[in-house]
């Protein structure tokens, strides 16, 4: 896989993409519950935070130093990058202020319930910005629909994948995210086939997309197969087959990435 050279930039956006996703889902559930369910579901919060923190850690091993990131935030609003950067540190900032001032049980209920939409906006930016920084012109292999539909894809699959043994492990039924995660895996495989494709005949000057990713027929089968494997352990509702859900998908969402770091090609003559 030509794609592992940017492991750092793997982590990090499969890690945030996933995060922002169980976020997401879990806003509803840890808004509306009482008062001793609320406080179980947010301390359960932590493992997202965890995600958070290794993925940005991943993207600070990519520039080199936390320096650069800081650097980069020069250009907020002019640059994509700059705003991917500022709009993570806000996501991470509100989401885990929320979880400490909770765990403490010093967010008062008002606060608590302005501040959860806050961050899921953030959040929501955020990934919004993710997807934009790769639709670059003179790629013609990332900017087109198939990097947002993926992108977009690994919040669904990636997010329900963590939200469910979250939610699960805490008494919470959640019983639409296994029908979720089977329609966002039915996407995934449309989505993967035609994409395939589509970039089957795409070449420039020097190279195509057929010598970049040889082995994209042979991984994108695996990674669906490791999807519906997960599926289908999701669909039994227990915990620990959820957290195996879990670490399948995130495997399968790697591999996937790393198959789209490695059909970079630049425009050129592409025809």
């Amino acid at each position: 896989m030509n794609g592992l050279h940017e492991f750092p930039l793997i982590l990090f956006t499969v890690l945030a993409q996933v995060a922002a996703g169980a976020w997401l889902l879990l806003l509803f559930p840890v808004a509306g519950a009482f008062a001793d369910k609320q406080r179980q579901l947010q301390r359960s919060l932590w493992p997202i935070l965890l995600f958070l923190a290794v993925g940005f850690a991943a993207s600070i091993m990519h520039l080199g130093s936390p320096w650069r990131a800081f650097n980069s935030l020069n250009r907020v609003g002019q640059s994509m990058l700059s705003n991917e950067i500022a709009c993570g540190a806000l996501f991470f900032a509100l989401a885990g202020s929320y979880w400490l001032l909770a765990l403490m049980e010093k967010m008062p209920k008002g606060l608590g319930r302005l501040w959860l939409p806050l961050s899921g906006l953030a959040g929501l930016a955020f990934m919004y910005v993710m997807n934009r920084v790769y639709h670059i012109p003179t790629v013609p292999t990332w900017d087109n629909l198939f990097t947002t539909f993926n992108f977009y894809l690994t919040v669904v699959l990636g997010g329900t994948a963590l939200a469910a043994p979250l939610l699960w492990r805490v008494g919470d039924k959640a019983t639409l995210l296994p029908k979720l995660f089977l329609c966002g895996l039915g996407v995934a495989a449309i989505v993967a086939v035609y994409q395939g494709f589509e970039f089957a005949q795409l070449r420039t000057g020097v190279t195509s997309f057929a010598a970049l990713v040889p082995d994209y027929a042979y991984l994108t089968a695996l990674r669906l197969c490791l999807l519906a494997v997960a599926a289908c352990l999701l669909w039994r509702r227990k915990v620990g087959g959820a957290v195996v859900a879990l670490c399948l998908t995130l495997l399968a969402e790697m591999i996937g990435r790393s198959l789209f770091y490695a059909m970079h090609m630049t425009l050129g003559t592409a025809f």
